[in-house]
């Protein structure tokens, strides 16, 4: 007959000893202490590469609601505290026939209410567009600089023009890599042409070169 017979468990494995947890800790830090460097340079120096775009996008922004609501629009730059990059505003503005719409003149859209003479009315009228720069990087990382000097504002007229007529305007804005970042944030500014149009150029260049900014 045959006999039954009980099996035996399995022989547990021995845990981890204490030599074998230090190694892993160790190899963990040092994976850590190699990647999160690498990884924080990345997303300095992405961020620093969307920073054109950024004003690209406001400066068209400004010229396309010009165009499609047939009034006066403008770009407004003002600093942003946390970052030193600058956040912006786009306001439109109806002429009235006595009164145009200037730097000092003018019934400007707020972001809260939209131009009194607004042909949609107040409450489906145009309230200004803000954009804040909080994501760009800090300005010890990628510096700002507009020209001319102390300019904030682009004017567009009704047909997308740059509105000539406002002085100290803004023509370009620039931004510029800290030292430690130079070799991998190339320099580039953002121009607005007195046509309107926006582009992105190298500042350190001259013509003929076609990546120059335009005179």
């Amino acid at each position: 007959m045959f006999q039954l017979t009980a099996i035996q468990p399995a022989r547990l494995q021995a845990g981890v000893t204490f030599v074998e947890l230090a190694i892993g800790l160790a190899i963990v830090a040092i994976v850590m202490s190699i990647g999160l460097p690498m990884m924080s340079h990345w997303v300095v120096t992405n961020k620093a590469a969307s920073a054109a775009e950024f004003y690209a996008d406001g400066f068209a922004t400004a010229r396309r609601e010009a165009v499609a609501r047939n009034a006066s629009s403008r770009i407004v730059l003002t600093p942003n505290v946390g970052n030193g990059q600058m956040d912006w505003r786009v306001d439109v503005c109806y002429p009235a026939a006595d009164v145009r719409c200037t730097n000092a003149t003018g019934n400007w859209s707020t972001t809260t209410e939209a131009a009194s003479n607004d042909p949609l009315g107040e409450k489906a009228g145009f309230t200004s567009v803000f954009r804040d720069a909080g994501a760009l990087p800090q300005s010890d990382v990628l510096v700002p600089s507009i020209e001319p000097t102390g300019a904030s504002e682009i004017y567009f007229t009704a047909l997308g023009w740059v509105d000539t007529t406002i002085d100290d305007r803004l023509t370009l804005i620039r931004l510029d890599p800290a030292a430690r970042y130079a070799s991998e944030i190339p320099v580039v500014a953002v121009a607005v042409t007195l046509a309107g149009t926006t582009t992105k150029c190298n500042p350190t260049l001259s013509a003929p070169d076609s990546r120059a900014c335009p005179p």
